[in-house]
């Protein structure tokens, strides 16, 4: 039995596939000899001796660096996320109104939120916050950090359930119209929960951008971890295991996010399966006149 044809490019000949393997070989060592050069230069610099690597097994080390570090990024990144989570609700659902000026009005906030860099718009809120003493002097750099991250991902996730809700079937928003439901048991009964389930990997990737964008704090002396790092390397002359124990920390911190977000999804998608259809005398509907849906 031959192989079925490849229906995206043309399948390589033997001389092809050849070329294909060199080009692999090379780019790996290429690879290879770039990070060997890296570990080398610091290698010669005594970063990746023991002796640099001992203040991680201190715990006192972790409680006076790290882990006021790590609270401090969990923090920011959580409360950015959950507001961030019901403004892009509101106003991704905002810019399907059937209202032109608060399609318009909605469009506008979005587009101007997601147009401003994060670390632009935190430092001139920290700015503003210290000023005007709009809060405590211990809270003003969280303050900043959270309404930052809050803005430009809530714009973000409000054009991600804009593009959820519209890419679902339009004949379930005519069938929903059809029985008399309302606009808001419409979104709230029909779309939201598909467009939800259909749009979560989105979500996920934005959740783990405002957690990585959360290190841009440091920058109005927000105590996070990336910071905390950096501290701890310029006390214990370490800076590269410092930064490679901080990377290790932030690739744990994303794939325990992302880890559970899929386990999310299967959950919705197998209880999206198993869940009965809405019968007509489950929701509260104007009927037509002479219509009655209640009667069998």
């Amino acid at each position: 039995m031959t192989a079925a044809p490849s229906v995206l490019f043309d399948a390589p000949g033997p001389k092809g596939r050849i070329r294909h393997h060199i080009y692999s070989v090379a780019v790996v060592a290429a690879v290879a000899a770039f990070l060997w050069v890296l570990y080398s230069g610091f290698a010669d610099k005594g970063q990746f001796t023991a002796e640099k690597w001992k203040p991680f097994v201190d715990l006192e080390v972790w409680e006076t660096y790290l882990l006021p570090g790590l609270k401090g990024t969990v923090v920011a990144a959580l409360l950015s996320i959950v507001f961030a989570l019901l403004i892009g609700m509101v106003f991704g659902i905002l810019r399907l109104s059937e209202h032109r000026v608060v399609r318009w009005v909605a469009g506008a906030v979005v587009e101007v939120s997601r147009a401003i860099p994060v670390l632009i718009l935190m430092i001139f809120l920290f700015a503003l916050f210290s000023q005007n003493k709009v809060f405590k002097v211990d809270d003003l750099a969280l303050a900043a950090v959270v309404i930052a991250l809050t803005v430009y991902n809530g714009s973000v996730i409000a054009e991600i359930v804009r593009a959820g809700i519209l890419s679902l079937p339009k004949g379930q928003t005519e069938a929903a119209v059809a029985l008399g439901m309302r606009k808001n048991q419409l979104m709230r009964l029909i779309l939201l929960p598909q467009a939800i389930t259909a749009m979560l990997p989105a979500l996920v990737s934005q959740m783990v951008v405002a957690l990585k964008d959360s290190a841009l704090g440091y920058q109005i002396t927000y105590t996070e971890i990336v910071r905390s790092g950096q501290q701890l390397g310029a006390a214990e002359q370490n800076t590269v295991p410092s930064l490679i124990v901080i990377a290790i920390v932030m690739i744990i911190l994303n794939s325990a996010l992302t880890i559970f977000a899929t386990k999310l999804e299967k959950k919705l998608r197998s209880r999206k399966k198993g869940k009965a259809v809405l019968t007509a005398d489950s929701i509260i509907t104007d009927a037509a006149p002479g219509m009655d849906l209640t009667k069998k």
